[in-house]
């Protein structure tokens, strides 16, 4: 499955589900997602072109269980594309000043649609495929992992989980993307999947990603995956386990 999104139907008369989508393709990249377990959180990933040059692309994680949250994580994808098209799509735009401004976007649709309080971690990244440059917030999530020749980078939290405060927004910051590296994205139930109480957390990620080999965007994703479920010893795993990854081209 490459970033395929699959939802199921929930018996809810009111509930507004997220749109299935493909993720686009890139030129000398590859993005791509996939998940695991019982998808029954709050676990959400979208990616779209804004631009002939840019790919907007985010991992949300909305607390509370799926048939609880579904009004949320809609008018969040609604906001993410709509808002994230309109600030990213002239050439002349200013990325993280874009990104800055979906960040705050986004936070005061997830407070309006819950009706206050609601924590959603968030990251969010602009691939800018001219430059191979990534531009990204992250809100309180767990940290996106980039692999490059000489070692892996840690794109921690830049500000706090959207849907606290109303004002509040992340700092958005740039990394290069040089040719042959690739970006890892987990969500929380990656990191906190257990076994006999001890957790997979973000250092077994970190070498899934570098074990990985010179795959595609798919194939990155599909190794974590099939790492935490090894790790967890054939038991079921309750929560949401999701993965994103971004490959840039050693060609490129």
């Amino acid at each position: 499955m490459k970033g395929l999104l699959t939802w199921r139907k929930k018996t809810l008369p009111l509930a507004v589900e997220p749109v299935a989508s493909s993720f686009p393709t890139l030129r000398n990249a590859e993005i791509a997602a996939a998940y695991a377990g019982q998808r029954s959180a709050g676990d959400f990933y979208d990616s779209i072109r804004v631009s002939p040059s840019r790919i907007l692309f985010g991992l949300l994680d909305v607390a509370g269980r799926r048939e609880q949250n579904q009004g949320i994580l809609s008018a969040a994808q609604k906001v993410f594309r709509e808002a994230g098209t309109r600030l990213l799509a002239p050439p002349e735009a200013n990325e993280t000043d874009a990104m800055t401004e979906l960040c705050l976007a986004l936070n005061r649709t997830i407070m309006e649609t819950a009706g206050g309080v609601h924590s959603s971690p968030a990251f969010a990244g602009c691939y800018n495929e001219d430059l191979g440059i990534l531009c990204y917030f992250n809100s309180g999530h767990t940290p996106a992992l980039v692999r490059h020749a000489d070692g892996v980078s840690e794109l921690g939290a830049t500000g706090l989980p959207l849907g606290l405060f109303s004002l509040s927004t992340s700092e958005a910051r740039l990394i290069a993307m040089e040719p042959g590296s690739a970006l890892a994205l987990v969500s929380r139930g990656v990191v906190t999947t257990e076994y006999k109480r001890e957790e997979f957390g973000l250092g077994r990620v970190e070498s899934a990603l570098k074990n990985s080999g010179p795959g595609g965007a798919e194939a990155v994703c599909r190794f974590i995956l099939d790492d935490v479920q090894r790790f967890a010893s054939a038991q079921p795993i309750e929560d949401d386990i999701t993965a994103l990854a971004l490959v840039r081209s050693p060609e490129s």
